[in-house]
């Protein structure tokens, strides 16, 4: 749509095909962003057919109003994440929906907006918040405020980073000459402390990507807001809908994949997708985000 933000959906064709067809006419898009997946799963609904929306992100949330506005169906925007599903959708007198769609990965335009301080691309304030009017404390509270041993736990856990301990011991070491407030000078940081920094940098993958990404999730309750979705999926999904859920770290996938796995080990729902469905070559050339993707669905019994 014109005057908005270019958006392309990770998976668009699979999405579809997963939760779309005759029988479904309530949508739950747990991550709306900017309505890119909600607008095709309208498209090919039922003219019948609502969707519910949630996004931490205000913005958001007009934009994805803006895109589904002129196909002329039912749509409800809530601001949340999708911890909070059962109550969005009690507010909206909904008891379940026909398809549930989760997206887990941040939208290009957060992490190309340098005053959210997801990325070091760009030299920004050292936040990670998706939602800045919630109080949360921002990733400069916590590199000011946790002791070393909580930094390196940290960083190993959420990012999986092998030198965690050299990185949090630089931040403490650093933080007591000055306090670390923007996304350059902790990348900096990191990148002094990482061995080997220039080989890895060669490789395209620099060597703050995995502490900036352990910082994000703990600034933002990713992993416990995804354990509380995966626990209430039997609340949320009628018997005969799917849920639909896109990771992009091995963090959020491992979680899917055991929690789909125990539902249909219990009965109470059966895998659709046995192995994670992955982009192709062609959408990865035009997407390059899409290549970590890894979309897994189940059908609830």
């Amino acid at each position: 749509m014109t005057g908005l933000p270019a958006h392309s959906p990770v998976m668009p064709q699979d999405v579809v095909e997963l939760l779309g067809g005759p029988g479904r006419h309530v949508f739950l898009d747990c991550t709306v962003g900017l309505g890119g997946h909600a607008e095709l799963l309208l498209s090919q609904a039922p003219v019948d057919a609502q969707l519910i929306g949630m996004d931490l992100d205000a913005g958001n949330l007009v934009r994805a109003g803006q895109r589904l506005k002129p196909l002329g169906k039912p749509v409800r925007l809530f601001q949340g994440n999708f911890s909070q599903a059962r109550a969005v959708l009690d507010e909206a007198a909904i008891s379940k929906v026909d398809a549930l769609l989760a997206d887990l990965g941040v939208a290009s335009s957060q992490l190309d907006d340098p005053a959210r301080g997801l990325s070091f691309s760009q030299d920004g304030p050292l936040d990670m918040r998706l939602d800045r009017t919630g109080g949360r404390p921002t990733a400069a509270d916590l590199v000011a405020k946790m002791d070393e041993g909580e930094l390196a736990d940290l960083i190993y856990a959420y990012g999986e980073e092998r030198y965690s301990r050299r990185i949090a011991r630089a931040i403490v070491l650093a933080r007591q000459s000055k306090p670390i407030t923007t996304t350059g000078e902790l990348a900096a940081i990191v990148l002094r402390a990482y061995p080997g920094a220039a080989k890895a940098t060669r490789r395209g993958v620099h060597p703050a990507t995995r502490t900036f990404q352990a910082l994000r999730i703990a600034v933002n309750g990713e992993m416990e807001n995804l354990d509380a979705l995966l626990k209430a999926l039997p609340d949320l999904v009628k018997t005969g809908g799917r849920a639909c859920i896109i990771s992009f770290h091995s963090l959020e996938d491992r979680r899917v994949k055991h929690a789909f796995a125990d539902l249909a080990r219990a009965g109470r729902a059966a895998l659709i997708t046995k192995k994670p469905r992955t982009a192709d070559e062609d959408e990865i050339a035009r997407n390059p985000r899409s290549r970590s993707a890894k979309l897994r669905c189940l059908e609830m019994t």
